[in-house]
């Protein structure tokens, strides 16, 4: 199916309403060829797109719950042009992020974010060594593994692969945050019971469930015992909505300006010291 057709509008009508239904990208494409380089383009010259997905990464880190003032080794899957991965910098975590697409992995580079890239299949399952981060989050990247890209693809493996790798690769004790667009209840079902087979604990908290437009479901995950979920944001509670993204303003705004001049002797030396991090 070509790209003309993935992004068409569907219009029905019915007796009472009119009905918009757009085509879904995983029902158009695979994820590899969907995100070809003019699609990744999109996502660094939308300036809503961005603050949605920014937004998005931002409730992703805070779900993990992370210690304060500590910097983390942290996972981003599907981290495409490494929107989310700012997030994680701004709050001086130290982060991997892995993609399937190599045209985001480029806008990623040519933009100069700080994490490690890695071009790789998370349905094949991830390619880390056991224990290794703190934590791992995702934006609107796991609904693409409920779709057959190919004939001989199974969604349910793909899921259980995943899940497998994720958990192991994930420090005890430890949670992931993934924020996915089900197409339907029944995604939901099979995302969680993978999840549980593989030895997670946790659910899904629902952002915002009464407003069609500002919904937003996350899958969060623990590695050891049996803890609370989240409280999830609500149209009620304004207050708690505005200190939110008043933290975030203020933490960005603090760190850049920290940063150094770009190419400066201060700049190389915390680019060689985050290499080391990384174990490079």
């Amino acid at each position: 199916m070509n790209r003309q057709i993935a992004n068409r509008v569907f219009l029905g009508i019915t007796w009472n309403k009119f009905e918009v239904k757009i085509m879904r990208p995983e029902n158009a494409l695979a994820a590899s060829m969907f995100y070809d380089d003019r699609e990744a383009r999109k996502y660094t010259s939308n300036s809503h797109m961005m603050q949605i997905q920014s937004e998005m990464a931002e409730r992703a880190l805070e779900l993990l719950a992370l210690p304060e003032d500590e910097s983390s080794f942290l996972l981003d899957i599907g981290c495409g042009s490494g929107l989310a991965g700012e997030i994680l910098t701004e709050r001086e975590h130290i982060w991997v992020g892995l993609d399937i697409s190599q045209p985001m992995l480029n806008v990623a580079k040519e933009r100069d974010v700080e994490g490690a890239l890695i071009l790789g299949d998370m349905g094949n399952g991830l390619p880390f060594r056991p224990g290794s981060f703190d934590g791992a989050i995702s934006v609107s990247a796991l609904q693409w593994l409920c779709y057959a890209e190919e004939k001989r693809q199974n969604p349910v493996k793909r899921l259980h692969r995943f899940f497998l790798s994720l958990y192991a690769c994930l420090s005890r004790g430890s949670r992931a945050a993934l924020q996915f667009y089900p197409d339907h209840p029944s995604q939901v079902e099979l995302i969680m019971q993978q999840a549980m087979i593989a030895g997670f604990t946790g659910g899904v908290v629902v952002d915002y469930p009464e407003s069609t437009r500002a919904k937003k479901i996350y899958l969060v995950l623990f590695t050891g015992g049996s803890c609370r979920l989240p409280v999830a944001l609500t149209n009620e509670c304004p207050q708690q909505n505005r200190v939110h993204y008043a933290k975030r303003s203020e933490i960005a705004q603090r760190n850049q300006s920290k940063k150094p001049l770009k190419k400066s002797k201060e700049w190389i030396m915390k680019k060689k010291v985050h290499a080391r991090r990384l174990g490079k």
